[in-house]
């Protein structure tokens, strides 16, 4: 990839996920402890917790979205939510991003890092990863390029200019590669991808930078049977490497992934459990399943 390119590429990136690497306020400064915190990439998860939520509320114009939200997740656990339209789940990750802020309540990545004092660009170099429900590569670019530029390497001009791959990061792509399963197409445009096939690209973008918690967004709308069955996979593979919270309406792909389900409604938690006792829970069965 040339320099020019990789550096408007990497511009573009940064938009879209707030790549490692970026850390400035929008005053030119940073907010306190993000400094140490990005550089010692640590998360302290000594109390059994990597993501902890308690007593959120956010409004809207008047429109409750959050309302009282307490949960929280361990390290290394896949964590999928359900729940109506209109339940918060999009605004949960707003929150846990530093997209919206809430009216109040404790938002903590581990048991130090508050995530309400931080901005987005510096959530997300603490080792927070997003995916949107539409997959966001680069079509005219190979799937090799792609995770390149998703590297987590200064995206200045300067360094960009004199960019060059070394055998480490070589080594990493080939192995995100794999885990995507997208090896056999390394230097296929990423436009010419099938849906899912994007939607995996994506998802190793974001392990590019070495997340410690993925918040995945609706990953298998759109995708055939045998793309969904994958998918399953990868993240069963991603398990225990990383924390994961999928958002997801495909009742048949969460009973594949899923050991806990959380629940949501108006706003707040309405159950919690494995996916059989959530799915025999009349309240859950009366605001979401149906009969």
């Amino acid at each position: 990839m040339t320099p020019d390119l990789m550096e408007a590429g990497a511009q573009r990136y940064e938009k879209a996920h707030a790549p490692v690497q970026t850390g400035q306020t929008e005053s030119g400064g940073r907010s306190a402890g993000y400094g140490r915190l990005a550089q010692a990439g640590q998360v302290d998860t000594t109390h059994g917790r990597i993501l902890y939520l308690e007593d959120v509320h956010v409004s809207f114009d008047g429109f409750k979205a959050i309302q009282g939200l307490s949960l929280d997740i361990a390290p290394g656990e896949l964590r999928c939510v359900i729940g109506p339209n209109g339940a918060g789940k999009t605004t949960m990750m707003d929150i846990i991003t530093g997209k919206t802020r809430p009216d109040r309540g404790t938002v903590f990545f581990g048991s130090t890092i508050d995530l309400l004092r931080h901005r987005e660009a510096e959530i997300a170099a603490l080792g927070i990863g997003r995916k949107f429900q539409k997959p966001t590569v680069f079509e005219q670019l190979s799937v090799f390029e792609n995770l390149e530029l998703a590297l987590a390497t200064d995206k200045r001009v300067g360094p960009s200019m004199r960019f060059a791959l070394n055998g480490e990061q070589r080594d990493r792509i080939a192995e995100v590669l794999a885990t995507i399963h997208l090896t056999e197409h390394v230097r296929r445009p990423a436009g010419l991808l099938s849906h899912g096939q994007k939607q995996w690209l994506e998802i190793g973008m974001l392990l590019m930078q070495e997340p410690k918690l993925l918040l995945l967004d609706e990953p298998v709308a759109g995708m055939t049977d045998e793309e969904t069955a994958r998918t399953a996979e990868l993240f069963l593979s991603l398990k225990g490497r990383h924390s994961l919270m999928v958002v997801e309406h495909d009742m048949a792909f969460i009973r594949a992934i899923a050991e806990k389900v959380t629940v949501l409604c108006e706003g707040s938690v309405l159950a919690e459990g494995t996916l059989d006792e959530v799915q025999a829970d009349e309240r859950v069965i009366e605001v979401y399943l149906g009969r």
